[in-house]
């Protein structure tokens, strides 16, 4: 049977995106701390797909791939298409708990975890 798929952001949950946006592709920033571990870790149970704004861009999936390599982290793809998932993994969301009377609250509350 096949694995099911987890979809992670890059920036802010791979790629720990302290410097900012520098454009699509300069990723000048090391990884989260024990993001590889995590990897590997998810890897075991479910294949990993990299979703990024970057990967709308020129250039951007190479860039990602590429720092990937640098870094030793193996993922199972890099894609500019959401594919169905089990879960997604983003630094900027918010999980919609059935309560549409509450977004706005949530959302003008949103702070990122490394802010």
């Amino acid at each position: 049977m096949a694995k099911q798929t987890v979809i992670l952001d890059f920036d802010g949950v791979i790629h720990s995106y302290s410097s900012r946006w520098q454009g699509t592709t300069l990723i000048p920033d090391p990884p989260v701390p024990g993001i590889k571990e995590a990897i590997q870790e998810i890897r075991e149970w479910y294949r990993v797909v990299v979703v990024s704004s970057r990967c709308y861009q020129e250039g951007g999936i190479a860039a990602i791939k590429t720092w990937l390599e640098k870094y030793e982290i193996v993922v199972d793809e890099i894609t500019d298409e959401k594919p169905p998932a089990v879960v997604i993994v983003d630094d900027r969301a918010i999980t919609f708990d059935g309560h549409p009377e509450k977004l706005l609250k949530k959302i003008k509350a949103f702070k990122p975890w490394n802010k």
